[in-house]
């Protein structure tokens, strides 16, 4: 959630303004809360409130005119408001009650200072992160195994011997991509900091690399050498694993500042390609983000929507590029709009990154929590890390940082380094730091 100004909405001041007395006591997260106003979205939203100057103003959304009007006093805990303005003009408001006025302060700065308030930066990456800590310990795991152990929670040690809260490449090259678009996109730095996590143990959860892909593997072994980021993936048809998919999440607040269509495939296209770059991937890529886009907006509507908006976006594009139809069928499973009537065993969670697209949407379309999508995601086996994580960071987006368990994020590695580097990001893209 952006922070309401002045500029957001029609404006105009009280002309009769009458001061009444009020004590009101906010902490620092309610202060934090209460700044950032309100901008209407619907016609039902009947307030415009903006902070400026130290002053919270309150507009009626369909005339501007400014109802109420309170000043912050600051102090070590936070602030207190101890008078405010309400409007005297009848042609403008009508109340004049002094008592049913404090109440009606009183109320909006309750709602506004105690709201539950979404950042799809801490909620995507976070989702993601979890989502791969949990799928860790059993990966390569069959479903059948996993049908009779099935995972409930998060646990340790398994496949690759690592304390609880590890979490795989999946999460270090997202965590990478993030880090890097706190300085701006520059491919090649992004690429540089891929090396360095390979070579150098960074952004990695224990100070030790022990997962990566052959194909991952392969193009930063290239960008070591020198290759240009953008040209060292492979391109070839049979380097269509997971790869990228898993990572590319964090260039969601990036491509939403774009709005045509080809421009923004361009841009995950050259992002996609460090390491995956067949148009397969590329494509898959693009479906991902175009699905969160619309999951992370502050208006929740249905998760089938954001389904049939992916699937509209996806088959508009390869139309519009003239991709080979060859290409377009093999994501027909989920564009064809009917993913949610395959049933269990028709889904494949392998690395191939067709089957994690298809894994992690219809295990979204058909769970109604964050805990239930990647716990149903992990429980196809296989590949578990990964579909953990893609899932997680669309289920993240969606239910929001409260609906995963606390006590997932408490065991997460680095979780300290997790926290400053979403704070970060948040700021580079002017997202509510709540």
């Amino acid at each position: 959630m952006k922070m309401a100004t002045k500029d957001k909405w029609k404006t105009i001041p009280m002309t009769n303004p009458k001061k009444l007395d009020v004590f009101i006591s906010l902490n620092i997260e309610q202060l934090t809360k209460l700044k950032l106003g309100l901008v209407p979205n619907e016609m039902e939203d009947k307030w415009f409130v903006y902070f400026e100057n130290k002053t919270m103003h309150f507009h009626r959304s369909w005339t501007g005119y400014e109802i109420f009007k309170a000043k912050l006093n600051y102090n070590d805990s936070g602030c207190q408001i101890n008078e405010f303005c309400v409007e005297q003009n009848p042609e403008k408001y009508k109340e004049l009650d002094d008592a049913r006025n404090i109440s009606l302060f009183k109320n909006h700065i309750d709602y506004l200072s105690n709201r539950e308030i979404n950042n799809p930066v801490k909620s995507g990456i976070w989702g993601l992160v979890v989502g791969d800590a949990l799928g860790v310990p059993v990966e390569f795991k069959s479903r059948d195994y996993l049908k009779q152990n099935p995972l409930t929670d998060m646990i340790g040690f398994g496949t690759y011997n690592q304390p609880e809260g590890t979490w795989s490449d999946d999460s270090s090259l997202a965590l990478c991509l993030a880090d890097e678009l706190t300085r701006g996109l520059t491919l090649q730095e992004i690429g540089n900091s891929f090396v360095k996590w390979f070579y150098q143990n960074h952004w990695t959860p224990h100070g030790e690399v022990f997962d990566i892909g052959i194909s991952t593997r392969e193009a930063i072994i290239r960008l070591k050498n020198g290759e240009k980021a953008e040209l060292a993936g492979n391109w070839e048809e049979n380097s269509n694993g997971n790869g990228s998919l898993m990572r590319i999440l964090p260039l969601l607040f990036e491509v939403q500042k774009i709005k045509d269509r080809k421009e923004k495939y361009e841009l995950i296209k050259k992002v996609s390609s460090i390491t995956h770059r067949h148009i397969r991937s590329c494509l898959a890529c693009f479906y991902y983000l175009e699905f969160a886009s619309f999951l992370s907006s502050e208006v929740k509507y249905p998760i089938s929507d954001a389904y049939k908006v992916a699937n509209h976006s996806l088959l508009k594009l390869t139309e519009e590029l003239e991709i080979n139809p060859k290409e377009v069928e093999l994501f027909r499973r989920i564009t064809n709009g009917k993913l949610t009537e395959l049933q269990e065993e028709a889904i494949q969670s392998s690395g191939y990154v067709i089957h994690t697209l298809e894994a992690s949407i219809w295990c979204l379309l058909t769970t109604k929590s964050y805990k239930e999508a990647v716990l149903k995601a992990i429980n196809l086996g296989e590949d578990t890390d990964t579909t953990g994580a893609v899932v997680g960071g669309l289920a993240g987006l969606y239910y929001g940082q409260n609906s995963i368990p606390k006590e997932w994020i408490d065991k997460i590695a680095r979780k300290k380094d997790i926290e400053e580097l979403t704070n970060k990001l948040s700021d580079k893209y002017k997202i509510a730091r709540c």
